[in-house]
């Protein structure tokens, strides 16, 4: 059997792939690399190391998706997997794709406006439906803590807001 290092050319593209198929539990529209939370994937002895960043250290969703990273590629061949959760640097809305923020809008959630924020609310939220910027905070905490709760003041709908972070 060959080592992995021997195979990582050809492997990583293919991994990444994988991972790319991944949903977010909370924003299925979205994958945990459209997301930024894969950091990195090398080989390792026989197995593939993966650099993992979770969106936020507390995050409940983050034994699930170690589970399905090692899941998913084990059921392809890619084993062993060693996940590696890499808290320095802290994950931010800087890291998700520009696919991934018109992604989010079209499923109804204002995406995160600016860069590194760190979790401060921006003066101006745009409306995922109406595009407009008339909109009013509910509250800082929305469906999951990655969001905040507003309404747009033109077309009265309420959406969620994903928190710069």
């Amino acid at each position: 059997m060959q080592h992995a290092v021997e195979l990582a050319p050809a492997a990583v593209p293919q991994i990444w792939s994988l991972l790319s198929q991944i949903p977010d539990p909370e924003i299925p529209v979205l994958t945990i690399t459209d997301l930024g939370m894969v950091r990195s994937v090398t080989p390792q002895g026989e197995g593939w190391a993966i650099g993992f960043t979770p969106t936020y250290s507390g995050c409940p969703a983050t034994d699930h998706l170690m589970g399905a990273i090692r899941d998913t590629l084990t059921a392809h061949g890619y084993a062993p997997v060693q996940i590696t959760i890499q808290l320095d640097p802290a994950w931010t809305t800087d890291w998700m794709t520009p696919d991934a923020r018109e992604r989010l809008r079209q499923y109804g959630i204002s995406p995160p406006a600016g860069h590194s924020c760190h979790a401060h609310l921006p003066a101006e939220v745009t409306c995922p439906r109406c595009a407009s910027t008339r909109t009013t905070l509910i509250s800082e905490f929305g469906s999951t803590a990655c969001k905040a709760l507003y309404r747009c003041d033109s077309c009265r709908e309420p959406f969620d807001y994903f928190k710069c972070i």
